[in-house]
């Protein structure tokens, strides 16, 4: 059964009812910016406005652009890319190109001209839709781009080296095509984050997109009652398949362009949202801004307001001790996932389980996991090995990349790259990627944990901990420090309060400066590294 069912159910059964709510914020900033200075949520209007659509009009919508690319020769096999910010036409836009039996491939929108192009060629994109915010990019590599391809503009203002979505739509009918689709037919193509290096495909059937999308209403206990609220951007995985809770449910979704604690907490009042994703920064913003008195809790409705959960990254305990302490009543989660498993849940911690915050938690709905030792032997309870995860989210393959494929892929188990330990109730504690693990001196060195002990300084909004080269150590440990704003924090503060971990722990460097993250908000390490002389250092140990 493929998700767009459900997409169909909900226009039979509540037609008339709010399916999708588009919420941009007034934004006070004036100052042009560049697209190299995108923020992860990134507001394209300066003039506050408010947009919804319903069921049945999502529907009828994502109907028309399905029979519109088939009209043009789209069907299964085919790959249709989305570049667009979040706004009411990207899930119609998407299940559209799902209903046509054709492969969704959704592009992050920081991409540069030169990675549109590459993941255009790895991904062998036959359509690609684009907004106005990309017009430059695209514009500038169009002539590779539009041989044996389809540019579809959704905007006003259309290019004359693009189609007008509009115009294309306009005369299409709004009824359903009749194309069967099976849960083992190719869906979607997503792309890691690319921390690394260029961005591998990943290839998902229909049966994960189902799988996430039940599995996310299952979690949540997601119900015709509740308004979820979405703020990252729909090209990840993580937003739309938390989304896909609602539709499950058949209810109500805002999609929001902002991300102060003043507009997340004021769309929280305003459109009445019960349940809430918001990544570390932004949960860390909103505490901070009520520890500095800057909003009152008391100024917004709430009382609704009955989950919040967290994904991404290792949340702080200090954090989500805080949260309560603001929150008492508020349900909570976390969840662990990459997009070789359809995003987030895989592991999650469960919203019965916040005894155990600190933990990733345990298997999510339909799925097992198992820690392995270099050898693929399961490790002992409390000892650290490789997370790997099975389930019916896996990955069906890296897309034209066999050798990657053969490697993360294992009779069924997915190898995550993540070290991570189980305690004796079963939870799963994340260490640490196995790739940034730092040998000091022949000590393995996981920085999660590090970071963990460090973010609960009252000094510190963000910290990342790398490996930095060490004739005699060979590595030692280097902390990058971000302090709230309005304070002030001295190298000797900071070494003193870590104190508390063990010695061979504790940070041998502290450098303050601005700690990167990529899109999901996760910290870009291999910049880092690159940054202070840090990259390949397994070859400098080699030649020093």
């Amino acid at each position: 059964m493929p998700v767009t069912d459900y997409l169909e159910r909900n226009h039979k059964l509540y037609g008339d009812e709010v399916a999708l709510i588009e919420l941009n914020p007034l934004v006070e900033e004036t100052r042009r910016i560049s697209w190299k200075d995108y923020e992860l949520v990134q507001q394209t209007d300066k003039t506050a406005y408010r947009r919804e659509i319903s069921w049945s009009v999502f529907d009828e919508k994502a109907n028309r652009v399905a029979n519109m690319l088939i009209s043009r020769g789209i069907g299964k096999g085919h790959k249709v890319a989305i570049l667009m910010f979040n706004c009411l036409e990207w899930l119609p836009i998407y299940f559209g190109i799902l209903k046509t039996g054709a492969i969704a491939v959704p592009f992050n929108f920081r991409f540069s001209a030169e990675e549109i192009m590459y993941c255009v060629r790895l991904a062998e994109v036959d359509v690609m839709f684009f907004g106005p915010e990309f017009i430059g990019r695209v514009e500038s590599v169009e002539e590779e781009l539009i041989k044996g391809r389809m540019l579809i503009y959704v905007g006003d203002g259309c290019p004359t080296f693009a189609e007008s979505y509009r115009e294309l739509v306009a005369d299409c009918s709004s009824k359903a095509p009749l194309v069967r689709i099976e849960d083992e037919d190719d869906a979607a193509i997503y792309f890691s984050s690319g921390t690394t290096g260029f961005p591998k495909a990943i290839l998902h059937n229909h049966e994960s997109l189902m799988q996430a999308a039940q599995m996310e209403q299952k979690h949540h206990l997601t119900d015709r009652d509740d308004t979820f609220l979405c703020i990252p951007p729909l090209y990840h995985t993580g937003a739309k398949f938390h989304w896909m809770g609602s539709l499950c449910a058949g209810s109500k979704a805002v999609l929001l362009k902002g991300t102060t604690p003043e507009i997340i907490l004021d769309a929280i009042s305003k459109e009445h949202c019960t349940i809430v994703w918001l990544l570390v920064p932004w949960a860390q913003e909103i505490l901070d801004a009520l520890d500095r008195g800057d909003i009152k809790l008391s100024d917004y409705k709430l009382d609704q307001w009955r989950l919040m959960h967290i994904g991404a990254q290792p949340v702080p305990q200090s954090l989500i001790r805080h949260w309560k302490d603001y929150f008492p009543n508020h349900l909570y989660d976390t969840n662990y996932g990459l997009s070789e498993s359809t995003g987030p849940g895989c592991v999650h911690l469960g919203i019965e389980n916040i005894h155990k915050v600190g933990a990733i938690g345990i298997p999510g709905y339909r799925w097992s996991c198992k820690i392995v030792d270099e050898n693929d032997n399961e490790v002992d309870q409390g000892l650290v090995g490789e997370l790997c995860v099975k389930g019916p989210g896996v990955m069906t393959c890296y897309y034209n990349d066999p050798e990657a494929t053969a490697a993360s892929l294992k009779d069924g188990w997915l190898y995550t790259g993540d070290m991570a330990m189980m305690d004796e109730d079963g939870f799963i504690f994340l260490v640490d990627r196995k790739k940034d693990v730092i040998i000091s001196g022949g000590e393995n060195i996981y920085p999660v944990e590090i970071e963990n002990f460090m973010a609960a300084h009252e000094k510190i909004k963000d910290v990342a901990v790398i490996g930095l080269p060490d004739r005699r150590l060979g590595e030692i440990t280097g902390a990058i420090v971000s302090i709230k704003d309005g304070m002030t924090c001295t190298e000797e503060e900071i070494n003193e309060f870590c104190l508390g971990m063990p010695r061979y722990k504790r940070p041998r460097k502290i450098i303050f400066a601005d700690v990167p993250r990529n899109a999901t908000g996760k910290i870009e390490k291999p910049a880092l590294r690159k940054k202070y002389g840090a990259d390949h250092l397994v070859a400098q140990q080699n030649e020093s």
